[in-house]
C-alpha cells in the first residue's frame, strides 16, 4: 500500500510559518480549510504544536514526535521520528499521514512527503520558525484556489514529481510568492 504523506502549513511570503508560538495569522477560512482537509486523518505533529492544538483532536489520530520516551499524550501517541510515524500509518493501512508543524516536524517530514498543501500569505515576517528549504524542481503546483475573506492569500496544492526523491543542495526557499 501507498502512503500519502502531506505537508500543510500557512507560510508567509519569505518562507516563515510563525514567530515562535502559534500561527501569526487569523484566517477563519484558513483554519476551516484545515480542519476540513485533515478530518479523520492521521496527523504527525511535534509536541509544541500538539499542545497548542489541543481540543482539535475529535476525529483525528494525533502522532506526536517528541524526545522525551516518557510523553504520552492524552489521545494519540508519541513517535520518536518521522521514518516511525509513516511506519505505523503503513502498517495501519492509512492512505495519508498529513504533518501539521512545527518547522522542526515539516523539516523531518519532508524527505518522505509526496504532497505539500501551502497557504500562501503575501505578508513578510522577517524572522520566526520557518518552513523547511525545498528544491523547487522536485514539484509542481497542480492547483491554486484563492483563500476566501483573504484577497492577500491562495492555496496552492503541489505534488513531488519525483515520489522517490529527497532534498538536494539545491535547496531554496520555495516557492516564493509571486513568480
Amino acid at each position: 500500500m501507498s502512503l500519502t504523506v502531506t505537508l500543510i502549513a500557512a507560510v508567509s511570503a519569505d518562507g516563515f510559518i510563525s514567530r515562535g508560538k502559534g500561527v501569526p495569522w487569523d484566517l477563519p477560512a484558513d483554519r476551516a480549510h484545515f480542519r476540513s482537509y485533515t478530518a479523520g486523518k492521521w496527523l504527525l505533529l511535534g509536541r509544541t504544536t500538539y499542545e497548542e492544538m489541543r481540543g482539535w483532536f475529535r476525529d483525528h489520530t494525533p502522532l506526536v514526535l517528541s524526545r522525551d520516551a516518557g510523553f504520552q499524550p492524552p489521545k494519540g501517541r508519541r513517535v520518536s521520528t518521522a521514518r516511525e510515524a509513516i511506519d505505523l500509518a503503513v502498517a495501519s493501512a492509512q492512505p495519508e499521514i498529513v504533518v501539521c508543524g512545527g518547522a522542526q516536524i515539516y523539516a523531518a517530514a519532508l524527505p518522505h512527503a509526496t504532497r505539500l498543501i501551502l497557504t500562501r500569505v503575501d505578508e513578510r515576517l522577517a524572522s520566526g520558525l520557518s518552513f523547511p528549504l525545498v528544491n523547487a524542481d522536485d514539484w509542481h503546483v497542480v492547483s491554486t484556489d484563492p483563500l476566501e475573506g483573504c484577497p492577500a492569500c491562495r492555496i496552492e496544492h503541489l505534488e513531488r514529481r519525483d515520489a522517490g526523491a529527497g532534498r538536494s543542495s539545491a535547496d531554496t526557499r520555495f516557492p516564493p510568492l509571486r513568480r
